[in-house]
């Protein structure tokens, strides 16, 4: 039994002495396609912050039913982080970060228009 285990623990060491020894290769990631706006959105947000076309420069508060742009435009500043995604409606969904001195604002859009804040 005590060779048993002597030769079991000497195939676990070895197995373990090549993990993190030499440089790893992970598998290329794929990028995660992103859904196409839909013709009639406007301008609105790509997955770095930039805005795809010209803002409308509509709104002049961050309040319900504003633009995705228009909320970049108001605070001056591009967003901390942007998720894009569809809905299983077929609605186009955006979260929009923005990271503050006093904490975290999280701006949620449905169709180009906000919908809802959570600071």
């Amino acid at each position: 039994m005590r060779g048993t285990r002597a030769v079991i623990l000497a195939g676990v060491s070895a197995a373990l002495a090549g993990c993190g020894s030499g440089p790893e290769r992970a598998a290329p990631v794929a990028p995660v396609p992103q859904p196409a706006p839909r013709p009639g959105l406007g301008a609105v947000l790509a997955p770095d912050g930039s805005c795809t076309g010209p803002a409308p420069r509509a709104a002049a508060t961050i309040a319900p039913g504003i633009a995705e742009c228009d909320l970049v435009v108001i605070k001056g500043r591009p967003p901390t982080d942007v998720l894009v995604g569809e809905s299983g409606r077929g609605q186009r969904e955006v979260q929009v970060l923005y990271a503050e001195p006093g904490g975290r604002e999280l701006y949620f859009f449905i169709d180009n228009r906000l919908d809802r804040i959570v600071r």
